[in-house]
């Protein structure tokens, strides 16, 4: 892979910039959390978290589903997808959609904690499938809880309460060597924290129970879902060989090739350094271009993408222009590699993919090269 270093470099720049100016040209995309909250219960809308099953358990949207973005790409032991570019065969994707409780009416809500990755993998699945009305939820987890006044009364008194505690403990601490004088005293401060304590353990059951966040088990009543083959989005997702292709005419061509690959992995798995122990070979596609998913996602606010300017900017510093068709891979495509065709979703470019089967697949197929 060319520039490696000047990529790094260009990552460290680029993190720097907090431009404001230009909305997404297809902003309809994202959904705020400001809005997705008036939809929590919605019987015609679903939540679905892109997280692991987990990180759902710990916390996840009141009355959504967990379909963890890294379990929607299927292939077999050998990395095989048998109904390529599709993430699953279509009977094989019917039943996974129907069992969580989605029915083709209704709104789908992807979202994860708030880094954009898993929630952008969901999405991606559903719209490959022809899904019409779909949403990211643009900070997750994160943004709801912000957004979330039982929440913000919840963190408050449950601050207060570890505060009492403290220094309870302490005061146990202090009775233990305290005289005959400090006792009465000592006493009276642990009986008072202890009846303060009860108080707020039964306010904060109240309160957990109007949280828009929660943990917990996810509840289920399954749904019949239809794919109609005809709706298939094939123009959102490509196979191997359509990759492979793009690869040789960027080996050929270079700059003037018509074709973009993205790697949207980090640089250990890039140079082969780290790979899952599920694939044969660590490394990159020839030819391919190293542009970490970090660089779109925005850490610093805690939302699934930057700003239009700031991701245009990155995309510009690449070369990832509109005219040409744009690939995009991480380990499964339902991923790091979404999010990068997400964002160029966002910016309004027309051709652009994700490579379902990704490095599971490529890294697998001994037939196809790599790089190191």
């Amino acid at each position: 892979m060319n520039g490696l270093l000047v990529t790094l470099c260009l990552a460290v720049s680029l993190s720097a910039v907090n431009v404001l100016g230009a909305d997404y040209v297809n902003k309809n995309i994202l959904i705020s959390a400001e809005e997705a909250v008036g939809l929590i219960g919605n019987p015609k809308v679903m939540f679905v978290s892109g997280d692991n099953e987990d990180t759902y358990k710990l916390f996840h949207i009141k009355g959504s589903v967990e379909m963890y973005a890294h379990h929607l790409h299927h292939s077999d032991v050998d990395g095989e997808m048998h109904c390529a570019p599709l993430y699953r065969c279509v009977d094989d994707a019917q039943e996974l959609i129907g069992k969580k409780g989605i029915s083709n009416d209704m709104m789908v809500i992807a979202y994860d904690d708030f880094k954009g990755p898993n929630a952008t993998g969901v999405y991606s699945f559903f719209d490959s499938y022809g899904h019409k009305n779909l949403k990211v939820l643009n900070g997750g987890i994160a943004a709801v809880k912000a957004v979330d006044p039982a929440q913000k009364e919840f963190d408050a008194l449950t601050k207060e309460a570890k505060a009492i505690t403290k220094t309870q403990k302490e005061d146990k601490e202090k009775l233990k060597k305290a005289t005959d004088a400090q006792k009465p005293m000592l006493e009276a401060s642990i009986a008072k924290a202890t009846a303060d304590l009860a108080v707020m353990k039964s306010k904060l059951a109240e309160i957990e129970a109007r949280l828009l966040v929660v943990k917990g088990n996810e509840i289920v009543v399954p749904k019949g879902y239809t794919i109609d083959p005809k709706k298939v989005k094939y123009s959102a997702i490509a196979d191997k060989n359509e990759v492979k292709h793009a690869m040789e005419d960027i080996l050929k061509n270079g700059g003037k090739s018509n074709y973009v690959i993205i790697d949207g992995r980090g640089l250990a798995e890039v140079t082969g350094e780290r790979k899952m122990d599920n694939v044969a070979r660590g490394g990159h596609i020839p030819g391919s271009t190293f542009i970490e998913w970090a660089q779109i996602s925005d850490a610093k606010n805690k939302k699934s993408f930057k700003s239009a300017d700031e991701i245009q900017k990155v995309y510009d510093s690449y070369g990832v222009t509109k005219d040409k068709t744009i690939y995009a891979y991480c380990q499964v495509g339902a991923g790091r590699g979404s999010e990068h065709i997400t964002a160029l979703q966002l910016l309004g470019y027309k051709n652009a993919k994700v490579f379902t089967g990704s490095w599971d697949v490529w890294g697998n197929d001994m037939n196809l090269p790599i790089k190191r």
